[in-house]
């Protein structure tokens, strides 16, 4: 008997449209036609009746608001129906545990979240127990490939029009050469284990913006050095995140806050299904001796499974199971776990040249 249910649909909500993206009234009509539907197929596919659940849990925090409100009190309505316990779940956490459902990993863990949302890396030392050593600053790395792809037309491109944008990016930059453009990477003043993006995007429109007056086209045309663009974009959003990730690793071990020996880096998110990204990151685990371990990828994008698996990790735990829900609200920003970063930042550690490490990267 699954002692969850779930509920989380965020992220298929997408409408391909002009606007490319999330719009929150549609996701929130969607949400409303969709959310019972949902739930009873839920239910018919597992087997298990609402009257067997030993609990239900839902997303409350963070997201879009109008979607979390949706979820939020459908839930409720079930829990006062049926007399259920409720188990408020965060986003990010369920993200950072889903792991723990496919691989046998032990607490404490290094764990970096990679989506079009999000971008963290955080130490997991218990189920609601985490120290967060970094995030990004503006947007997330998802966000950021997707406004390129867009800047870029891929839609129009014969071989990845139906593709998202990250997912676009990703399959030209396979065929691109790297070293045709090299774009400056974010913060390396900065030692800690923050991120940042936007900057790199305005450095790419800005190089995009050049080369159409090269080849005296107008924007929405294709360029005839996209692939090369799309693989040096590609390479330094990978640098950008190997080298904070590496900082963290430092700092865990320097502060025995992970192990000296068979310390783990988990990955997930959907940005951590990219391979060159994941392949950096293999690779920097590797050198440094660590597990390198990532959900499958139909786990590492938002979906239901990883938010009923927080619920059962909370159930287990005795962790934020209520018995009532008064005063219960979603959140749609909210932070994961305690703010260690300015003892990273304090902490200054410079991270080797990686390319002295890494031979991936000086391929």
């Amino acid at each position: 008997m699954t002692p969850a249910t779930f509920w989380e649909k965020r992220c298929t909500l997408r409408r391909k449209s002009t606007y490319s993206g999330i719009i929150p009234v549609v996701a929130q009509q969607l949400h409303r036609e969709n959310i019972e539907r949902v739930v009873k197929e839920a239910l018919h596919v597992s087997g298990v009746s609402v009257r067997e659940l030993a609990a239900i849990a839902t997303t409350v925090k963070p997201g879009l608001a109008l979607s979390l409100g949706v979820g939020l009190q459908y839930s409720l309505n079930l829990v006062k129906e049926h007399q259920k316990p409720f188990i408020p779940i965060h986003h990010m956490e369920a993200h950072a545990l889903t792991i723990r459902l496919t691989h046998p990993v032990e607490f404490p863990f290094l764990v970096l979240l990679l989506s079009g949302g999000h971008c963290i890396l955080a130490v997991a030392q218990g189920v609601s127990d985490f120290l967060l050593l970094g995030q990004s600053l503006d947007i997330a790395p998802g966000d950021m490939l997707d406004k390129v792809a867009r800047r870029l037309s891929l839609r129009k491109h014969l071989e990845c029009h139906s593709m998202a944008g990250g997912k676009a990016i990703e399959h030209l930059a396979r065929s691109g050469n790297r070293h045709q453009h090299t774009f400056r990477l974010p913060m390396q003043q900065y030692r800690n284990c923050d991120f940042s993006f936007s900057g790199l995007q305005s450095l790419v429109n800005k190089a995009i913006i050049q080369k159409e007056k090269e080849e005296g086209i107008q924007e929405g045309e294709i360029l005839s050095c996209v692939k090369d663009i799309a693989a040096a974009v590609q390479h330094a959003v990978a640098v950008h995140i190997i080298q904070r990730t590496y900082r963290a690793m430092l700092f865990c071990i320097k502060n025995s806050i992970l192990p000296s020996k068979n310390a783990t880096l988990v990955v997930s998110g959907g940005v951590a299904s990219n391979q060159y990204i994941r392949k950096g990151l293999q690779t920097l685990a590797d050198v440094n001796d660590f597990a390198f371990l990532c959900p499958p990828p139909r786990l590492c994008t938002d979906n239901g499974v990883m938010i009923a698996w927080n619920g059962i990790e909370r159930l287990r735990a005795g962790l934020g199971v209520l018995h009532s829900t008064d005063g219960v609200r979603y959140e749609p920003k909210a932070p994961l776990g305690t703010d260690i970063s300015k003892r990273v930042e304090e902490d200054s550690i410079k991270v080797p040249k990686l390319k002295k490490k890494i031979r991936w990267l000086a391929s």
